[in-house]
Formats: C-alpha cells, structure tokens, sequence
C-alpha cells in the first residue's frame, strides 16, 4: 500500500517532462512553434537543457532528444508567426525560463 502511494505521488512528475523531438513536417508534429526575435512576443521562454534528467516539469526547460521515440512531445518549427500553436524565445539562463501565457499551457502536458 506504501509503495502505491509513493509510486502515485511521483508518476505526475514524468507526465510533463520537456523531452523535445523536431519534426521535418508539421504534420507529424504534436505541435507547431514559432521562435520570435523578441521575448515580450513569446508565450514561452525555454531553455536548452544539456541533460535530460534536468528537462523536467512543464516550465520552459527543453532537452532535445535525437530519436521520436524517447520524446515527450514532437515539434515542428513554422517560418511564420501565425501558422504556429506556440511562439518561443530562447533564453541564456534557466532562471529565465517560464510561461508568459499561461492559457497555453496544456499544450506540452
């Protein structure tokens, strides 16, 4: 009964891990993004993450996997603007990273 409820508490923490794979077409992709020059215009400020382990919880930290098959969602960059389900701005510091639109936010549970 114990380990239930242990194993119940964590399994919500791998459900929104950022494990990220880039799509060649969109519509093979769970979600299209667009990445904007300026942060004030992004629904998400993300941070590559170097390690995968470290790209945990819904809150802007992406690891970019190599395979689709170890991803926790699929992307595809659009060229424009209004195309995309998401808009991006990469940030330097993990710090940075966060929604600024938080009604999108279901979109990388």
């Amino acid at each position: 009964m114990r380990t239930k409820l242990i194993l119940a508490l964590l399994l919500p923490l791998n459900l929104c891990a950022q494990k990220i794979y880039v799509e060649e077409y969109s519509s093979r992709a769970d979600i299209s993004v667009y990445v904007t020059e300026y942060e004030s215009r992004a629904d998400l400020l993300v941070y590559k993450q170097e390690y995968a382990s470290r790209a945990t919880g819904n809150k802007g930290l992406w690891f970019f996997e190599e395979y689709a098959s170890r991803a926790d969602k699929t992307i595809f960059f659009e060229e424009y603007e209004s195309r995309a389900d998401l808009t991006i701005f990469f940030v330097d510091y993990s710090s940075r990273a966060g929604w600024k639109n938080t009604q999108k936010k279901h979109l990388l549970y």
